[in-house]
């Protein structure tokens, strides 16, 4: 399978002098009136707690977008909220992220003292008229202890069940033990009243875990779970990590190695079982956003193709390694990929580039 390349530019950008000048975290869906929606945040700068999220609209297939405006205005002085947008079969619209407090103007949702996330819950929320108006964000207790890094979208199964995932995090208390050592994946069958939780994927080495994490149901109705593989210490490299569910999601398999030594991870659904793996390359090749054509297994990821989609001026902006801990000097991240019904694809992603600043996206033909 090869990319090319027929359309690049902007979603939005960052609005230089105002309070959330910067773009970040984005995620496009294809609606059954053949527009797109992009979901994406603004903040005042990388790892500033004040998060408002937004939404962008297509008419022309992506290559054209206009803004909504901030979703909900009355809590941007109150709650951090950033998520991501998917949709299920029957075109309902989902909203799923993480939601920190505000307690003061200015402050930090991340700790370099204790590798940690201000303490937060987890949101959902709801559009039924093609996400002009939603619900309120519906907050959700971690089941377990630490803060959450929740970047993926929510899937809405066939059988109507929703699955998500989360990073656990240390958070701002040194005192809370958090384990680290896993991606949590989280289950509603009753449309978000009750839930349950269990590890989508385990990391057997000391003082290893996972980040930027993505669920999907694939055609053939297993799921699919990936993640950043990380070593909190930055003495070694993991390759991507992978796992699969065969009964909904409820109980996964052994993690493996996906052999692809990237950085975050997101998916997207291929006919025949296939999938989309697109992740950010920083330090392992060229530095830019990367995508994938695979056919997994339980214990193979099933690699058919790799190839560089956008090409990034620099890996960071002030020259630092790349790490896990040092992503608030990251220069671009977050990619993901959305099939449109013409079968092209649209990849979407943050970017501070020497080029330009904001939520960029990038349009591809695939070609066998």
């Amino acid at each position: 399978m090869k990319f090319e390349l027929i359309g690049e530019g902007f979603i939005c950008q960052g609005k230089p002098g105002g309070k959330r000048a910067a773009a970040g975290g984005s995620r496009a869906v294809a609606l059954s009136n053949g527009e797109l929606l992009c979901s994406f945040g603004r903040n005042s700068g990388l790892g500033v707690n004040d998060f408002a999220m937004g939404i962008a609209r297509s008419k022309d297939g992506g290559l054209t977008w206009e803004e909504q405006g901030p979703i909900w205005p009355h809590l941007e002085d109150t709650y951090s909220i950033i998520g991501s947008i998917s949709h299920s079969p029957a075109d309902k619209l989902f909203l799923y992220g993480i939601s920190i407090p505000i307690d003061q103007e200015g402050e930090l949702f991340w700790s370099n003292e204790s590798q940690g996330i201000k303490e937060n819950k987890l949101f959902w929320a709801t559009s039924t008229d093609q996400g002009r108006r939603w619900s309120e964000p519906q907050l959700l207790s971690l089941p377990i202890k630490g803060s959450a890094e929740a970047p993926g979208a929510l899937c809405v199964s066939r059988q109507g069940h929703w699955l998500a995932c989360f990073a656990p995090y240390n958070t701002f208390d040194p005192k809370v033990i958090v384990d680290r050592q896993q991606i949590v994946a989280i289950i509603s069958e009753d449309e978000g009243k009750t839930w349950e939780h269990t590890a989508m994927l385990r990391f057997p080495e000391e003082h290893s875990g996972g980040a930027e994490a993505w669920i999907i149901e694939l055609d053939d109705g297993r799921v699919l779970g990936t993640c950043w593989h990380v070593d909190h210490q930055e003495k070694q490299e993991y390759p991507n990590a992978f796992s699969i569910s065969h009964d909904g999601g409820k109980s996964w398999g052994p993690t493996h190695s996906t052999g692809i030594m990237g950085q975050s991870t997101a998916l997207a659904a291929l006919p025949g079982g296939r999938a989309l793996f697109i992740y950010n390359q920083r330090k392992h090749g060229e530095v830019g956003i990367w995508l994938a054509v695979v056919n997994p297994t339980d214990s193979n990821f099933g690699v058919e193709s790799n190839e560089i989609v956008w090409k990034a001026q620099t890996a960071t902006q002030s020259s630092s390694s790349g790490g896990h801990s040092e992503w608030t000097d990251f220069a671009f991240g977050e990619p993901s990929v959305t099939l449109l019904q013409d079968g092209t694809l649209l990849v979407t992603f943050w970017c501070a580039q020497p080029s330009g600043k904001g939520v960029q996206y990038v349009k591809l033909a695939m070609k066998n």
